[in-house]
C-alpha cells in the first residue's frame, strides 16, 4: 500500500512515533530530558513552536506549529538524534523507531481543542495519573517548571477558556469526531492545504447498481473518515456484516 503524502505545509501538525516493538524508548530520567533537549536544539535550528507534548514510556504526542514547510527536517533531527543518544547509553544497536514518524495537518479549531484534550489525557487514559499536569513529562506539567519554559508556548495551552477544559473526559463522540479528523485528506490547492470535501453517506450511496458497486462505495465511505458502525447503521446493516466485507475485498 503506498503512504498517505505528507503534508509539509507552514502550520499546526500533530506528530506520534512509536518504538520499534512497540518497545520502550524512555527508561529513565535522563532519557526523557534528552529528547526534550533534542527538540530545543530543533527548535533553535528551525523556527517552529511547540504548544503540546506528552512524552510516555513508548511513544511520544507533539503539536508543532512549523513557519516554514520543513516538518521532515525538524524530525528527523529530533528522532534521528535521540535514536544516536539512546542506542549510544544503552550499547544497542538497530532501529530505535517503528517506522517514519506520522503527522496530521491540523486544518480547525474543533480538531485543535481535542487534539489538546487528547494529548495531555493520555497519562490519565492510561492509569498513570489522575489529573491534568500530574505527568511530569505532559507540557501542562512541563510549563510550569522553569526548566522547560523557554521549549514552549504557552498562549494556546493556557488560554483561560481552554485550559479549564483540559480535564474534561473526553465522551465517544470526541474520540469519534477525533478518529474523523485523523483520517481527513487533503489537496493542495493554489500553494495552501485544503480539506477535501467530505461528502455526506446519502450522497456516497445515491446511485449504486449492484452489490459489487455498494462494496466499493463502502470502501470509499471508509477512506472519507466515516466509522464502520456508522455505514452498518446507515445501510441498515450490521457492524458484522460491513467487517467482513473490508476485509474480504
Amino acid at each position: 500500500m503506498p503512504r498517505k503524502p505528507r503534508v509539509e505545509d507552514a502550520g499546526l501538525h500533530h506528530i506520534i512515533n512509536r518504538g520499534v516493538a512497540r518497545g520502550d524508548i524512555f527508561l529513565k530520567e535522563k532519557d526523557f530530558e534528552e529528547f526534550l533537549q533534542n527538540i530545543q536544539i530543533a527548535k533553535d535550528r528551525y523556527d517552529f513552536i511547540v504548544h503540546s507534548l506528552c512524552l510516555m514510556n513508548n511513544h511520544y504526542h507533539l503539536l508543532l506549529e512549523t513557519k516554514h514547510d520543513n516538518l521532515a527536517l525538524i524530525m528527523r533531527q529530533i528522532n534521528s538524534k535521540y535514536a544516536q543518544y539512546f542506542n549510544r547509553e544503552y550499547n544497542r544497536v538497530g532501529p530505535l523507531w517503528q517506522g517514519r514518524f506520522k503527522s496530521w495537518f491540523v486544518y480547525s479549531d474543533e480538531y485543535l481543542y481535542i487534539l489538546l484534550r487528547y494529548i495531555e489525557q493520555n497519562p490519565i487514559k492510561a492509569n498513570i495519573t489522575k489529573s491534568i499536569g500530574a505527568y511530569p513529562w505532559a507540557s501542562s506539567s512541563l510549563i510550569l517548571g522553569d526548566d522547560y519554559l523557554a521549549l514552549f508556548d504557552k498562549s494556546l495551552l493556557f488560554d483561560k477558556d481552554l485550559f479549564l477544559m483540559l480535564d474534561k473526559k473526553l465522551s465517544d463522540d470526541d474520540y469519534e469526531s477525533f478518529d474523523k479528523f485523523q483520517k481527513t485528506t487533503y489537496k493542495e490547492e493554489n500553494k495552501k492545504v485544503v480539506r477535501l470535501k467530505q461528502k455526506s453517506l446519502d450522497e456516497h450511496f445515491a446511485n449504486y447498481l449492484d452489490l459489487k458497486e455498494r462494496n466499493q462505495i463502502i470502501f470509499e465511505a471508509i477512506k472519507d473518515g466515516y466509522k464502520q458502525s456508522e455505514i452498518a447503521r446507515f445501510l441498515g446493516m450490521s457492524s458484522a456484516g460491513i467487517s467482513y466485507i473490508v476485509n474480504t475485498k
